[in-house]
């Protein structure tokens, strides 16, 4: 029996096959893969199960977190763990670390280690612990630090990695890290020293198409930055995320930090495409999770589609191998946090600063006065609300009288240019009195100008951490006066006259000193670089360290507010003072 060919050498039995098998091929349904990219931000050094300022369990910590994590990888393989950074500032926990035992392997390198983190992004309060503690985090962690933006002065390329690729489940996952480009705004420039920051679109725009040529299924952006609805797009702007998102095309998911916001909403961008937008928040209360699914059909391009979900951790109990792993860190830094540094006579609260004269703040600037000699002090209440009981004075109370690692600085400023400073803090501040019936502080209100409650009480309009006062002045507030015309100046406390023209030395924080908060910028009128030619000199360790020593040395305290200044007039002021107490914290004893 012959066989049949056709013209093309082929049976028709056999091209019966291959046209069978070429339509199931073309009619098979995609093949789909999933991955789920669990992301933390803003820990601000909250990792063991354990509040070491206020000595009690915290409602959440990353203890809390790992054991979400794990439930999510013993149900799926495919789990990407990261974080977004500011993670080296806010509790003795990483201080400790940063800054006393230097010698042991850092804590946060040894509690991210355990958990199996896969990448993290710089943040500002990260470059705020120095070189020697950010770089020798680079070395400890079995992951990369990222920020594509932060680039060496000489040859910009990146100080750290600007992006790296993790296959997870057959998924090719691409992360860029970018850090808010500010962080000169608020930092001395020694402790970033041989580092610029770049704008965050334009390194983003840079680094995209590198990242697109390792053909990743998927792109995430990992950015300590937050999201700014005007998308403003300055090359200094803290919060740059919706500028990166917007005009930078090729991002499947982006997780934002640093502005401390819970965010869980889709994005459409230039091109039409839509993208994920993820914020956890801080403090490890929340885990930002996006399920993404890679689907790819005959062609072989792959399709992305991620849905978000934003996890309560406080839902979840510490874990216990976290627990009994970290407990000898535990005992030492309880050592730590409890040693006493001396005694105090009286109880003092952040809760009289904003007021008035307080013995919180006015510790502050005695000792800021101390160090420095300089001729005047400014500062502010740190935390909202924190209490320093009488008797004996911790380590543990430091981080509640001094929340940040600032050093302390003393420049050189004019009279006139002190006056427009405190003019520009107390227009954060107080609002401008017409009757004894209007409000003192300003505070969030509704349109009727009421005062906004959440949970039964009032909240502040601006941060109090930018509510400056001044010591070594005589001076007035009065709240009768539009804004800019309030501050009156009589003279210094020690009887000498205070001149418009004169030239005086002037104690403040590192953050103040480089433009944080716009005192010296939209106060006082100064400029960048006439800020660090103002610049008399600088401590070399963070102020809490100098504190703890002025009081170890005092051993006992009697704080009491120094009185020289005071907002007027009274009669308005006394009875705003008492309903605005309760408004903020409630009815008191």
């Amino acid at each position: 029996m012959k066989k049949i060919k056709s013209s093309s050498g082929y049976s028709p039995a056999f091209r019966s096959v291959v046209l069978i098998l070429l339509v199931t091929i073309s009619c098979s349904p995609e093949s789909e893969k999933r991955i789920s990219i669990l992301a933390t931000t803003d820990l601000h050094g909250l990792l063991l199960h354990y509040d070491y300022i206020e000595k009690r369990a915290p409602a959440a910590s990353l203890a809390n977190v790992s054991t979400y994590v794990k439930e999510v990888r013993r149900n799926n393989p495919a789990v990407i763990l990261l974080d977004n950074g500011d993670n080296l500032q806010g509790q003795p926990q990483v201080y400790y670390y940063n800054f006393i035992d230097t010698t042991s392997p850092h804590l946060i390198s040894e509690v991210m280690n355990f958990m199996r983190y896969d990448a993290v992004t710089a943040g500002n309060h990260d470059i705020e612990a120095g070189h020697q503690v950010y770089d020798r985090l680079a070395g400890e962690y079995n992951f990369p630090m990222l920020a594509a933006n932060a680039v060496n002065v000489g040859d910009k390329k990146p100080y750290f990695k600007p992006y790296t690729i993790i296959e997870r489940g057959g998924v090719r996952v691409a992360v860029m890290g970018l850090i808010t480009p500010a962080v000169p705004n608020w930092l001395p420039p020694e402790l970033y020293r041989g580092m610029t920051f770049e704008d965050m679109r334009e390194s983003a725009e840079k680094w995209m198409p590198v990242i697109l040529r390792e053909k990743p299924d998927v792109v995430i952006g990992l950015f300590h930055s937050g999201w700014d609805t005007a998308g403003n797009d300055s090359l200094s702007f803290e919060n740059g995320s919706m500028s990166v998102a917007y005009n930078v095309p090729g991002f499947h998911v982006i997780f934002n930090g640093h502005d401390h916001n819970v965010a869980n909403e889709k994005f459409v961008n230039r091109r039409g495409d839509t993208i994920l937008i993820l914020n956890g928040g801080s403090r490890a209360e929340k885990v930002a999770r996006a399920d993404v699914i890679v689907r790819s059909g005959k062609s072989g391009t792959g399709k992305v589609t991620a849905a978000g979900t934003i996890i309560s951790s406080s839902g979840y109990e510490p874990d216990p191998e976290f627990a009994e792993l970290f407990s000898a860190r535990h005992n030492d830094l309880n050592k730590y946090v409890s040693r006493v540094i001396a005694r105090s006579s009286e109880d003092i609260s952040s809760r009289d600063s904003y007021f008035g004269p307080s013995a919180f703040v006015d510790l502050i600037h005695t000792v800021q006065l101390d160090i420095s000699g300089a001729d005047l002090s400014f500062s502010a209440p740190l935390s909202f609300d924190v209490r320093i009981n009488r008797g004996d004075v911790t380590v543990a109370d430091m981080f509640k009288l001094y929340r940040y690692e600032n050093m302390l600085y003393t420049m050189e400023l004019t009279g006139a240019e002190i006056r427009r400073y405190l003019e520009y803090s107390y227009s954060l501040w107080v609002n401008t009195m017409k009757s004894p019936d209007d409000l003192l502080l300003k505070l969030r209100v509704d349109n009727e100008g009421n005062p906004v409650l959440v949970n039964g009480k009032a909240w502040l309009l601006n941060f109090p951490y930018n509510f400056d006062s001044a010591a070594g002045i005589m001076y007035q507030v009065d709240v009768s006066k539009p804004e800019g015309e309030r501050v009156l100046i009589d003279s210094f406390t020690d009887a000498r006259p205070f001149e418009e023209l004169g030239r005086y030395r002037v104690a403040l924080n590192s953050y103040r000193g480089n433009g944080g908060g716009g005192h010296l910028e939209s106060g006082a009128g100064l400029s960048r670089d006439q800020m660090r030619e103002r610049l008399i000199k600088s401590t070399d360790k963070d102020l809490r360290f100098y504190i703890m020593s002025y009081l170890e040395e005092n051993k006992k305290i009697d704080p009491v507010p120094l009185n020289n200044w005071k907002i007027v007039p009274e009669k308005w002021v006394k009875p705003a003072t008492e309903r605005e107490k309760e408004l903020l914290f409630g009815k008191t004893k």
